[in-house]
């Protein structure tokens, strides 16, 4: 019998552990290229790549029209550009200035608990005793395994920049998908390929 392994598995996969490795790489990085240099060298990698993709998808499958945003769409749409692209980014660059790379990993677990906290209030999503004790103990445990070093390393303002990158990428993260349900499949997210 044949294992079939879910392409999407595959994709969450690879994607995490690109994510895992791009916070070690750019600390080492970032002590050479200013914060904000990096932060948009960074996502000009990222447009290139879809950009790639884009052009991939077009010769293989022959999809060569892109649907562009308008109205609210484009205001959603440039919330999460600002939030998720620009502001994120250039947080976490600064934070890792002076916050070593494994507080910066732990730390940027927070991303997902605000993403849940912003989608909770703002957007009256489910929210359970499940998903609160889920969120409390990835806090405790960043908490525990983190602050120590980081604050030895350099101080409260880079741990507190990387959890300010966080908030950032929730609010992208809650804004995306609404620009993203009134526009087809076949629109391309900036920052996250469909």
């Amino acid at each position: 019998m044949r294992l079939k392994i879910d392409r999407g598995i595959v994709a969450a996969l690879s994607a995490a552990a690109l994510f895992g490795l791009s916070t070690p790489i750019a600390k080492t990085l970032v002590g050479e290229i200013a914060p904000l240099l990096l932060a948009g060298l960074l996502y000009a990698g990222s447009g290139v790549g879809l950009s790639i993709l884009l052009a991939a998808r077009a010769i293989g499958l022959g999809q060569t029209s892109i649907v562009r945003p308008r109205g609210t769409d484009l205001l959603w749409l440039l919330g999460a550009i600002a939030f998720g692209g620009a502001i994120g980014p250039y947080l976490l660059m600064y934070g890792l200035q002076t916050t070593d790379s494994a507080s910066a990993s732990l730390i940027l677990n927070l991303e997902g608990v605000f993403t849940a906290l912003l989608a909770w209030f703002a957007f009256k999503e489910n929210f359970d005793r499940r998903i609160a004790a889920g969120m409390a103990l990835i806090v405790a445990g960043g908490l525990v395994l983190s602050t120590g070093s980081a604050l030895r390393a350099g101080g409260v303002v880079g741990p507190l920049a990387i959890a300010g990158a966080c908030v950032a990428w929730a609010i992208d993260n809650c804004a995306a998908p609404f620009e993203s349900l009134r526009l087809p499949k076949s629109y391309p997210r900036l920052a996250y390929p469909p």
